[in-house]
């Protein structure tokens, strides 16, 4: 009888306990215009009926944050009635409508640019559409559409197409030549998020390069025109949190791809990167920010390799494509401090230090340290940025090269240089 009184007693704390439980009784999101309640609300971890819990609520808020419509998002509890809570979701918006500009010069009087115009928040539904348009002696264009939660709150889609023509700089042995080098894809990727931190890009790439020789061909030199496919995965992880112009914490995505040819020219090959990211607060108005990339190829003798050394990608000032490599390190890092804020306006400085490094074609890993390829460029740069309209930072840097062969110049884009 003792033991029977004992059990009953558990059960009946058990189900008290269970009875207290917080429970959320609604969700209810403030403050947006043109991003859908019901969207944020399909993609949140917090429904109505399921327990009250902070740090679930504190991974939707962040969530929220890095979607390019959000400027900030803070949350709220309010009583509803005995053991239930209504729960604030309040969002500030950004504008999604965003124009982009991309220049690049350097003391050799090179000159490109890129303009382009995107919608980060289509139907209200943080679906991405746009394109650009690029002069870099010759014109180019790309179409983009890139859907997260399009089929579910997991599961999406991105579409790509793009038409690019450069001017490339082939580097055979004992002679530079000069291609007009063209790039035509059609690119489908399918978009899963495991949760919070992980995701996964998985896809097909159909392309054309074609290389056409300019000037005289006095020595022969070969003209391509090959049909590829390539087979593209992306696996990130993610927990950076961001606080308007300030991000911190860790960011890691590897690229991996495959690529098929029908010419013994541009052979098959692999081609493999990690993107290492890591961000710190400095103080009240202070950034420190760091970019780590390592990368590796197939390594075949071609004047063709994959990993460039270009002013726009990774070494600020060095200029439009200057080398190519089967193997690369890079380290860009920069402290960026602001300077001024009031309202929607800051205007945030920045000083960095871009190196890299990489391997030659048919080359070995002593490569790296050699100084014909090590890049090291110091730089200043200014950022003016709007607090209310998605990456509307304006950037303009200067980079000097203190290495052998350096040259030096100004480097204009939209959006911070990672």
């Amino acid at each position: 009888m003792f033991k029977r009184t004992i059990i009953l007693l558990f059960l009946i704390s058990g189900l008290c306990s269970y009875g207290q439980e917080k429970i959320v009784h609604d969700l209810k999101i403030q403050g947006n215009k043109n991003l859908k309640a019901s969207f944020i609300k399909s993609i949140s971890t917090v429904k109505p009926g399921s327990k009250l819990d902070s740090l679930v609520i504190a991974q939707d808020i962040l969530r929220l944050k890095r979607l390019p419509s959000v400027s900030h998002a803070y949350y709220q509890v309010f009583s509803s009635e005995g053991n239930q809570y209504n729960v604030f979701y309040n969002i500030e918006e950004n504008f999604t409508l965003i124009p982009s500009l991309n220049v690049y010069t350097t003391d050799d009087d090179e000159f490109a640019y890129r303009l382009g115009l995107h919608e980060f928040n289509l139907l209200g539904r943080n679906i991405i559409f746009g394109g650009f348009y690029q002069k870099d002696i010759y014109s180019s264009y790309a179409v983009n559409f890139r859907a997260p939660y399009l089929f579910s709150n997991k599961l999406g889609l991105a579409v790509n197409h793009q038409d690019l023509t450069t001017q490339e700089p082939v580097f055979f042995e004992g002679e530079t030549a000069s291609y007009k080098y063209r790039n035509k894809s059609f690119e489908v990727l399918g978009l899963y998020e495991f949760d919070f931190k992980n995701r996964l890009e998985l896809g097909g790439n159909y392309f054309v390069e074609d290389y056409k020789f300019k000037g005289e061909n006095t020595n022969n030199r070969p003209e391509l025109n090959v049909h590829k496919w390539l087979i593209k995965g992306i696996y990130e992880y993610n927990n950076l949190d961001y606080y308007y112009q300030y991000v911190s914490g860790f960011r890691s995505q590897f690229n991996f791809q495959y690529v098929t040819s029908t010419n013994s020219m541009l052979p098959d090959f692999f081609i493999g990167w990690n993107d290492f990211f890591y961000f710190k607060r400095v103080g009240a108005k202070g950034n420190w920010a760091n970019r780590l990339r390592i990368g590796l190829s197939t390594n075949d003798n071609t004047p063709f390799a994959p990993f460039s050394v270009d002013n726009n990608l990774n070494v600020r000032g060095v200029g439009n494509t200057i080398d190519r490599g089967t193997g690369v390190i890079v380290l860009n890092t920069e402290y960026r401090q602001t300077l001024y804020e009031k309202n929607w306006f800051i205007l945030q400085g920045n000083a960095f230090v871009d190196s890299g490094t990489w391997r030659n074609p048919g080359g070995d890993f002593g490569d790296f340290s050699k100084a014909d390829n090590v890049k090291v460029y110091p730089g200043l740069g200014l950022r003016f940025i709007h607090k209310k309209v998605y990456n509307a930072i304006f950037r303009i840097d200067y980079g000097y090269g203190i290495t052998k062969n350096a040259t030096k110049g100004f480097v204009f884009g939209i959006g911070q240089y990672f």
